[in-house]
């Protein structure tokens, strides 16, 4: 295949930001080393990246011994932008929304600067949205954003950028969600579907970590699987609806339609609705649930919604010969019994744990993080230059 020079400028841009993500800092000549480029093109591409406030030079009081640096500039080395707020992030879930701008250094936490609830009347929902980010735009203001990245739960088409159904949030699936947000801050805008966000945020900040399936517990249950350090990619626009797996004897009633779901059992509602149900309606809150299992262990009814949900993720590992799991969310806060617990069931039931080591961890979520490295993926050096931003109009812009 034969490259023109702006394809083979923009392939060598990903392949630079992506060492330099991976790497968290590191001078022009480390990076021309590692990738195997020249040190002018290295260096050509690094300063249109700072022009446009993607990259920022830093002071380094030691530089490592032999280290020879371009241009003359020892003692200066390269990270991604910590100090300007490129991207604008917004969270959708069920009961609010959350808004924060970002820079492109990866956070240690996730921070939202806003928040406010959704409405509770479906038809209404979209334009009382729409007012909700507007009152949040006065707050955040209108800062020179490359663009917006939407965490959205549900079943989530990228390439049209709309949600083809949401069990939980079905006026989402009526509503052209980019337009809304393009109308409030006049962006391009992403939408991600939000255990996709988690996964890439989780491989970000743990970039040596590149197979695995990460399961996020929560108002809903869902999964998003990583190989080779990319998101798995499938035919369909579907992939890791864990949640949604059928469990026997359970008669609950899901949001997608049908009855059984094991996100029913061990969502934050499934597992207060059984709760309550065990202590007979004396008990129903979620640090009444917490003090509960730290004083009486694992009991029958948490057993069984646990194992309900390690089954799922057993057979996910099966299908897909992954030996990994980190789990976030709301199991995580609970008492390390509970993450014991679905640890040893999911290990029971994968196949690989007769040959190996199946590991299953509790990791942060780490949303903000997710939405960053989609936003450097698809907005500031996608693989198609038709829908890129020019670096060079938003350096131009960046000094008037």
């Amino acid at each position: 295949m034969i490259y023109v020079p702006s394809r083979m400028g923009q392939l060598n841009r990903r392949a630079l930001l992506r060492r330099l993500q991976k790497l968290g800092i590191a001078s022009r000549a480390e990076l021309a080393k590692s990738l195997g480029m020249s040190q002018p093109t290295a260096g050509k591409i690094v300063d249109e990246l700072i022009a446009a406030d993607v990259l920022e030079e830093v002071d380094m009081a030691e530089t490592s011994v032999g280290e020879t640096s371009l241009r003359g500039r020892p003692g200066r080395k390269l990270r991604l932008n910590h100090s300007k707020s490129r991207l604008l992030a917004i969270q959708l879930g069920l009961q609010s929304t959350t808004v924060t701008p970002l820079a492109l250094g990866i956070p240690d936490v996730d921070e939202w600067q806003c928040q406010f609830s959704l409405a509770p009347n479906e038809s209404e929902s979209a334009r009382v949205w729409e007012n909700q980010l507007r009152a949040a735009a006065k707050k955040i203001g209108r800062e020179d954003f490359l663009g917006a990245l939407v965490s959205v739960p549900g079943v989530l088409d990228e390439q049209a950028n709309r949600i083809l159904f949401s069990p939980n949030l079905h006026w989402t699936e009526k509503s052209d969600l980019a337009q809304i947000v393009r109308r409030v801050w006049k962006l391009p805008v992403l939408l991600v579907q939000e255990e996709r966000a988690l996964a890439l945020g989780h491989h970000l900040a743990n970039p040596d970590c590149e197979d695995f399936l990460l399961v996020d517990f929560g108002e809903g249950v869902g999964g998003a699987i990583i190989v080779d350090g990319k998101p798995f990619a499938n035919p369909l626009p579907i992939s890791g609806e864990i949640g949604h797996t059928p469990v026997l004897g359970n008669s609950r009633k899901c949001g997608c339609g049908a009855t059984g779901c094991m996100e029913t059992l061990v969502s934050l509602r499934g597992l207060l609705e059984s709760f309550s149900t065990a202590t007979r309606g004396k008990k129903n809150t979620w640090p009444q649930l917490r003090e509960h299992i730290s004083e009486k262990g694992i009991e029958p009814w948490l057993a069984s919604s646990l194992d309900a949900a390690a089954t799922a993720i057993a057979g996910a590992l099966n299908v897909l010969g992954l030996r990994r799991v980190f789990v976030t969310g709301s199991l995580t806060e609970l008492p390390p019994a509970v993450m014991a617990h679905l640890s040893q069931a999911i290990e029971s039931g994968s196949m690989w744990a007769k040959f190996g080591r199946v590991e299953c961890v509790a990791a942060p979520r780490r949303r903000t993080a997710g939405l960053i490295a989609m936003g450097i993926d698809r907005l500031i050096v996608p693989d198609s230059d038709t829908k890129s931003f020019s670096l060079q109009k938003i350096a131009s812009r960046n000094q008037a």
